[in-house]
Formats: structure tokens, sequence, C-alpha cells
């Protein structure tokens, strides 16, 4: 575990956080869904460009620790999952400049 998976597993333990799944994801699917609408209200449906309100740091926190507090739920190491999920799309990434520049039919010198 992280240092930040046992500050979110603790401080659900001392607020009494802990839920089932369902419950979790049901709760993270409305605070995407919040900041979904103030995007889009803010943007005015994507017309213009978005600007973080003062709150945005705070409500993405709040997002976050749901994605933590679901990890701890289940018993996900959420830090190494994402390094995990970085390293396979830089590899991925790689393989994609390397098949793009192999398939070049023009000598780029």
């Amino acid at each position: 575990m992280t240092d930040l998976n046992d500050v979110v597993a603790h401080s659900a333990d001392v607020a009494d956080l802990h839920a089932p799944v369902p419950t979790l994801l049901l709760e993270l699917q409305s605070l995407l869904g919040s900041l979904t609408a103030t995007v889009t209200a803010a943007t005015d449906r994507g017309r213009r460009p978005f600007r973080p309100s003062a709150d945005w740091p705070a409500r993405l926190g709040e997002l976050a620790y749901g994605v933590y507090l679901l990890a701890d739920q289940t018993g996900v190491d959420v830090a190494q999952a994402v390094t995990a999920t970085a390293a396979n799309l830089n590899r991925q990434g790689q393989q994609v400049q390397a098949s793009s520049e192999a398939g070049w039919p023009f000598d780029p010198h």
C-alpha cells in the first residue's frame, strides 16, 4: 500500500465511510456527473475554454478520494495499477511510433 492508500483507508475508518462496491461506484458516478455538469455550464456546452473555478481542486480531490476508497474496498493498490497502466501506454506509444517510422515510404534524410 502507498502512503496515500493508507491515508484514505484510515480516514474512511474514522469517518465510517466504507460501503459496498456498488454504492461506491454510484457515488463516483455522481461525483463525475457533477464535475461534468460544472464544466458543461462553465464552457457553454464546450463553446468556451474551460477555466477551473476555485472549488475545482477540492471537487476533483473528492472524486480521486472515492477512487482510492473503492480501491481500498477491493484490495487494489492504485499507485501500482496506475504505474502499470502508464507503462503499458508508454510501450504502446513507442510501438506505434516505431511502426509508423518503419512504414514511412521515404527516407527522411
